[in-house]
């Protein structure tokens, strides 16, 4: 099973709307996590009615640790959970970091009657604390992401009867879209081929977003075009392909035309099949460009998600 873990910026909770209204029942091996980030509701709200009405299991962050409403629990809750609370496919999901009161998280799952809960450990800390102990051993939760693997705790999850996911940023972020000019081609993960060898459920990863939590900014001086692709049967790689012309920030849309010729040449090469409406839409040099760096951003994060366990390949754009 992969976990995606997104953080319910708009162009991803299209992603999530798209993925889950076209993947068939026997498609249904993803299971996305999402953390709010914004104080409004509308477009995760619209998300989450798809995902329920469509049948498909879900998890919601509702202590988030990045974004407008850090830690707001009550926000979340007040804004989105009461009409989902019942439903069989939403797993409410808590971080819980070395800081983090774990007894608190406790009675919170036990006040709101929460079933099918999920924990996600970040630096917990001491693994012996008893309210730790206690915390994880809650017959109300059913699956446990771990972020840091520690060998000693690991071996303790996997004991208690949960599903255990491993979750790892696979995404090697650098500072300026231009730096990855020096990194053109990169292992990106192995774990969808041996998680199940090393005992986990499920495997997870910030996709190629990465964890680093960005609220947007100036446009950027390069355009980067980054291409998640089988280089053999267990490894996937990551190609990233770059604009030419970044000395300003002017022309975005032909700094993505640069990048994306880059691209299909390299499909073309490889003789993948995987040629992609992100590509190969002769529609692009019409777009605007907030059209663009939207429509394709949410493009790249579909097609991501969607090869999923098979992880073939995918794409994401940079701006």
């Amino acid at each position: 099973m992969y976990y995606p873990y997104l953080r319910a910026k708009q162009f991803e909770l299209l992603a999530v709307r798209e993925f889950a209204s076209l993947l068939e029942n026997d498609d249904r091996k993803i299971f996305p996590i999402i953390e709010p980030v914004k104080k409004t509701f509308s477009s995760l709200n619209k998300a989450i009615k798809i995902l329920v009405e469509k049948r498909f299991p879900f998890a919601l962050i509702i202590n988030p640790q990045v974004g407008e409403i850090v830690g707001d629990t009550a926000l979340i809750e007040d804004n989105v959970l009461e009409n989902i609370k019942e439903s069989e496919f939403f797993y409410p999901a808590y971080i819980v970091h070395a800081a983090a009161s774990y007894s608190a998280i406790q009675n919170h799952i036990a006040e709101r009657e929460y079933r099918n809960v999920m924990l996600i450990l970040s630096n917990v800390g001491d693994i012996d604390n008893q309210d730790f102990i206690n915390l994880y051993s809650n017959n109300n939760i059913r699956v446990i992401v771990i972020e840091q693997e520690n060998r000693t705790l690991k071996r303790r999850l996997l004991n208690s009867g949960k599903s255990v996911v491993l979750l790892k940023d696979n995404f090697n972020t650098q500072k300026r879209n231009s730096d990855y000019l020096n990194q053109c081609d990169e292992l990106f993960t192995e774990e969808h081929s041996f998680y199940k060898d090393d005992g986990y459920s499920g495997f997870s990863d910030y996709t190629t977003i990465g964890k680093d939590f960005l609220e947007g900014g100036r446009l950027p001086y390069a355009v980067a075009i980054h291409l998640t692709y089988k280089k053999n049967q267990e490894q996937v790689w990551i190609r990233h392909f770059v604009s030419d012309t970044n000395d300003d920030n002017s022309n975005i849309q032909g700094k993505f035309g640069e990048a994306a010729k880059k691209a299909v040449r390299f499909l073309d090469e490889q003789n993948m099949q995987h040629r992609t409406n992100i590509l190969s839409d002769q529609k692009l040099f019409a777009v605007q460009v907030r059209s663009t760096v939207f429509q394709y951003q949410t493009n790249q994060v579909y097609h991501f998600i969607h090869s999923g366990e098979k992880r073939n390949n995918g794409f994401r754009f940079a701006v």
